[in-house]
């Protein structure tokens, strides 16, 4: 029989994982300008849900003493030579310091929140953010952003993988149809514990007023 586990962002050290809630993917003049195609579902589900619910996230988290971390696509260099295998052979390139790697303003890092660049689908894969959750004593992840099907999966599969406790945020995350989003929040009960913004809040604000 198997063990039963504590998810609750309330018990142990917690984290929310913001993956690649970007100007360069959720702005879309910043995004046409790097050529990128999306759909029309993607942008009314990030400006009408997948956003507004971050913020609300990203505040609560705040203020319940639980850590943001901010993951970018975003190259070293200027030119991307340090970009991953795959990002190469697709022409993907989001230059150091270009408005594309830019963390949306309505969740924009506050203070020394850390923000992590990377160029490839995995950020446990291409960052040392295993090594930096393990020092600051995180045992508990909350997972959201884009693309529901492509880097949010990646980054449930290796946090499991790796022996954190996951919880993905499905109406905090996007893709660019429905079928794509719906496929992420049943696939992903296998690595993590699936559940919506307004649960999570909750669980948020009790962890607040018990740490207080």
């Amino acid at each position: 029989m198997a063990a039963d586990y504590d998810f609750s962002l309330a018990a142990g050290r917690a984290c929310l994982l913001v993956v690649d809630l970007q100007r360069g993917f959720c702005e879309r003049a910043v995004s046409d300008g790097l050529g990128f195609e999306s759909s029309v579902h993607f942008w009314q589900r990030v400006d009408g849900l997948v956003l507004p619910n971050a913020r609300r996230l990203v505040t609560a988290a705040r203020a319940a003493d639980i850590e943001v971390v901010y993951t970018v696509i975003e190259a070293l260099t200027a030119d991307g030579r340090d970009r991953s295998l795959d990002h190469k052979r697709c022409d993907f390139l989001i230059p150091k310091g270009s408005a594309g790697g830019q963390v949306m303003p309505q969740i924009a890092p506050q203070g020394d929140e850390i923000v992590l660049p990377k160029t490839a689908s995995g950020i446990f894969n291409s960052t040392n953010v295993d090594y930096v959750l393990r020092n600051l004593g995180v045992e508990r992840l909350a997972i959201f952003g884009v693309y529901s099907h492509q880097c949010v999966e990646s980054a449930v599969r290796d946090a499991a993988d790796r022996g954190y406790l996951v919880t993905l945020v499905e109406d905090a995350c996007a893709a660019k149809t429905p079928a794509q989003e719906t496929a992420t929040a049943e696939g992903m009960k296998a690595y993590a514990r699936v559940v919506k913004t307004e649960a999570l809040l909750k669980e948020i604000a009790r962890a607040g007023a018990s740490a207080a």
